[in-house]
């Protein structure tokens, strides 16, 4: 048996035109609110917070939602084409609300872009647990690591897109001496690429039809189930299966809180302790980004010959390794040295091995019915995560120091190790080549 890489790339455009917007409104957002609005820090930060806060809530209520949808067009489907359509639509408004703010500004014009852009979280917040859970949907267990190694993939992939049409669009020589930045073409084309891979994933994924397949699949392979039935005849997980969840969804906000502080503070730890510039800071942050997607699919590939937990301990221990190794680099040095990108390139590495399998250990301990809901606990664990580290890091920096960040990192990082102990469930199988030739071809 072996991964179906056509279709899995296919299903991943639904996460690399995700991953456009985010990059897209994590970057420009901000922009608006303090260059345009005139939004202090503070009050800019709770409204670029209401994402993650909206996700805890969000993420697993669609997700389950898209669980029991009966629709035609499948389980997932319905949600990718309506999220992402209202999300176009929305999106439009901001540059044109900017715009008109900076042109004649009034106070409502500054509520209704606030109006706007909650209701595009909203949107937003609709698809991404289902557009995640069609990978696992349309592929079996055993190779759930490799493919999410390609979504992973797809979705660096469309943060490079943006990445590299902001560049070009709005280069220094394009934008200097400018008292207002018109972003209309930026979020036009993000809207563009939205819409077009939503039609790809639409046109070319027949979700009825895969979804078939893998009910006859799962018949074939009733080893693969951990469900138990209750005096109803309802599925439920045994006891071992859910102790092993708790802890891997325990794990899996232990090393977001640590990998996303450093994400959050390094370009301001870097500059206060190694007297980097944030352009060196942030090509240490890119190294990291480099690493991880060129490991992503060896990854999985490793993770399905030596299993997704003793791949996921790997990635912990490099990634604790990596930041007391910058810790010590703190004590010998106050200067920028190259070695540091060499550092970040391992922590890359040590993210990928710990990425790439984490999804898929949460949705194989369920039944296919459920997978959506599923996805949605694997995103409200990490999305808490993200929410808390920056708040929780900022305070400890500011009250000891910035030599601790480090430490804070490792110690979180190195507490998910003493977690994954008790995931006794959730790791790759070994099948057969026996079952549906649907899964042993690749076109």
């Amino acid at each position: 048996m072996k991964l179906n890489v056509k279709r899995t790339v296919l299903v991943g455009f639904a996460f690399l035109s995700i991953c456009s917007f985010w990059q897209m409104y994590n970057s420009v957002i901000p922009l608006i609110l303090t260059n345009t609005f005139h939004l202090n820090e503070t009050f800019s930060g709770v409204i670029m917070a209401a994402d993650n806060i909206l996700a805890l809530f969000l993420l697993p209520l669609f997700g389950s939602l898209s669980d029991r949808c009966r629709s035609p067009h499948g389980r997932r489907m319905p949600f990718i084409v309506a999220g992402t359509l209202s999300a176009v639509v929305l999106m439009l408004f901001l540059p044109l609300l900017d715009n008109s703010y900076s042109a004649a500004p009034a106070a409502w014009k500054q509520f209704l872009f606030i109006a706007v852009l909650l209701v595009l979280l909203v949107a937003m917040g609709t698809y991404r647990s289902p557009a995640v859970a069609l990978m696992p949907d349309v592929t079996p267990k055993p190779l759930r690591s490799k493919g999410n190694a390609v979504i992973n993939l797809m979705g660096a992939v469309g943060g490079i897109l943006y990445l590299v049409i902001a560049a070009v669009l709005y280069s220094a020589s394009r934008t200097k001496g400018l008292q207002h930045v018109d972003y209309f073409l930026l979020f036009a084309v993000v809207a563009a690429i939205m819409a077009v891979s939503m039609l790809i994933v639409s046109r070319s994924i027949n979700e009825p039809k895969i979804a078939e397949e893998m009910k006859a699949y799962e018949a074939s392979h009733p080893e693969e189930n951990l469900a138990d039935r209750d005096a109803q005849g309802n599925e439920v997980l045994p006891a071992p299966v859910k102790r092993s969840l708790v802890f891997l969804l325990i794990s899996i906000s232990l090393w977001f809180i640590g990998y996303n502080a450093i994400e959050t503070w390094f370009t301001t730890y870097a500059s206060r302790m190694w007297n980097m510039s944030l352009g060196s800071a942030s090509v240490c942050l890119t190294i990291a980004t480099l690493g991880a997607i060129v490991s992503y699919v060896p990854i999985g590939e490793i993770a399905s010959k030596v299993g997704r937990r003793k791949t996921i301990l790997f990635g912990i221990i490099l990634l604790t390794a990596c930041f007391l190794a910058a810790f010590a680099y703190t004590l010998a040095s106050s200067s920028f040295s190259p070695v540091l990108y060499v550092l970040f390139g391992l922590v890359g590495v040590a993210w990928a091995s710990i990425n790439v399998n984490s999804l898929p250990m949460v949705v194989e301990m369920c039944k296919g019915s459920d997978i959506g809901k599923f996805t949605g606990y694997y995103y409200t664990f990490s999305m808490a995560a993200q929410t808390v580290t920056p708040i929780l890091a900022g305070f400890l920096l500011n009250r000891i120091g910035y030599d601790v960040l480090f430490i804070y990192a490792a110690l979180f990082t190195a507490a998910s190790f003493v977690t994954m102990q008790f995931v006794k469930h959730g790791d790759s199988r070994t099948i057969d080549k026996k079952g549906l030739e649907a899964f042993d071809v690749d076109d």
